[in-house]
């Protein structure tokens, strides 16, 4: 979001030029009042932040929340490769210097990260344990895990771009209630239809801080120039996005679900006092209303939505409801199978048989079999080799 620039109407009067050439002596006084009197008024009429001074809403800010959130999914990913300790509990991993910090094989997680195991031992979404196990709190604790160094470094790096110039202009609370909420709306969406798979990451909060952009600029429209220029950047930069997130392992639910949260919540939290209140806000004799008729029910039907799909998908994920059986073609939101890939998100089940030290075992889902000489394997050795055999 870049610095906004207003379109101030002029608040003087075009002077009269004089019919004739002769100067007189009241002319020249006439003329020095008339432009010391401009003078002063293009000082009223500056820019609408200047005009703003004072009105809480238009106070400049320190980011320091977005970039502690920064830290925290940093600090939360290192706990995460330390618990899971790939050369004790898989044996097969990607950068053994590392240690135990070191990565599974590419071919179990091409992300460069921990077993999915882990993932749902951390606080993965996993639908079942939230409804069956009453674990609800993992809506909000996938939001801080990620499925690799590749997915933690596109998230953060956006995070940063996006949410410390936002926070700038809107302060920490109602950006870290724009971030958090618009996640856990993206984790509703993806519960509902992603009902097999572990989903983790910020993408989901990332989105919403996207959606509250582009909802500002409508909630604010008299603010602002270039306004459709704008618009049609944030519609593209999304788009773009979301049509990536059709590739084969990206929860698009997620990116959805927290676009269209941050987006209702931007009407909410990211309102503004209108051009005209600022403009007569220093009058006595003018009494505007603070926000114009069009913000007042952007924001109430925004609200009125935002606690509908919050009920209705809580009601809904907590009642066990597949939403794939209510929307038979919403699955293409998340996933476009083509010849070069499949949308298949069944997580990898096989069958095992251990004699002596050698572990035979088949992939329920493509069939496949393979035997390994392993004696007494981890349950997270077995999960990972699992896991290849079913690619």
């Amino acid at each position: 979001m870049g610095e906004k620039e207003s379109e101030t109407a002029p608040i003087w009067g075009r002077t009269r030029q004089s019919e004739n050439n002769n100067i007189h002596p009241m002319d020249v006084e006439s003329s020095a009042l008339s432009e010391q009197h401009r003078s002063q008024n293009r000082s009223r009429g500056s820019s609408y932040e200047e005009r703003g001074r004072g009105v809480k809403e238009f106070r400049s800010w320190f980011s320091w929340l977005i970039p502690c959130f920064v830290i925290a999914n940093v600090v939360v990913f290192v706990i995460t490769m330390y618990v899971n300790n790939c050369p004790k509990k898989s044996g097969d991993c990607f950068a053994g210097f590392l240690g135990r910090f070191s990565f599974q094989s590419t071919r179990e997680n091409p992300l460069l990260g921990p077993s999915s195991l882990t993932l749902r031992t951390m606080g993965g979404l996993d639908v079942k344990k939230v409804v069956e196990g009453d674990e609800g709190w993992r809506l909000l604790s996938c939001n801080w895990l990620h499925g690799g160094v590749v997915h933690l470094l596109v998230n953060m790096l956006t995070l940063l771009f996006i949410g410390m110039r936002m926070e700038r202009e809107f302060g920490f609370i109602r950006i870290g209630l724009l971030y958090l909420i618009s996640g856990f709306g993206g984790s509703i969406l993806s519960a509902l239809f992603l009902r097999s798979n572990i989903s983790v990451g910020a993408s989901g909060a990332v989105f919403g801080l996207l959606g509250g952009m582009l909802s500002e600029i409508f909630i604010n429209w008299t603010i602002y120039t270039n306004k459709v220029v704008t618009i049609i950047t944030l519609v593209l930069i999304v788009a773009v996005n979301l049509g990536l997130g059709v590739l084969p392992g990206v929860d698009n639910f997620a990116h959805i679900g927290g676009f269209a949260t941050g987006f209702l919540l931007g009407f909410v939290l990211l309102i503004r006092p209108h051009y005209g209140w600022i403009n007569q806000r220093s009058d006595p004799a003018a009494k505007p209303h603070k926000y114009n008729i069009c913000q007042a029910i952007l924001w109430t039907v925004s609200l009125l939505l935002l606690l509908g799909w919050f009920i209705a998908g809580l009601i809904s994920l907590f009642n066990n409801v597949d939403g794939n059986k209510h929307c038979s073609w919403c699955h293409y939101l998340s996933c476009v199978p083509t010849s070069r890939w499949s949308c298949n998100r069944e997580p990898a089940s096989c069958t095992t048989t251990q004699l002596g030290n050698q572990l035979s075992m088949t992939c329920l889902r493509n069939g496949k079999s393979g035997s390994y000489i392993l004696a007494n394997p981890s349950d997270s050795r077995i999960n990972s080799l699992c896991v290849q055999l079913c690619r």
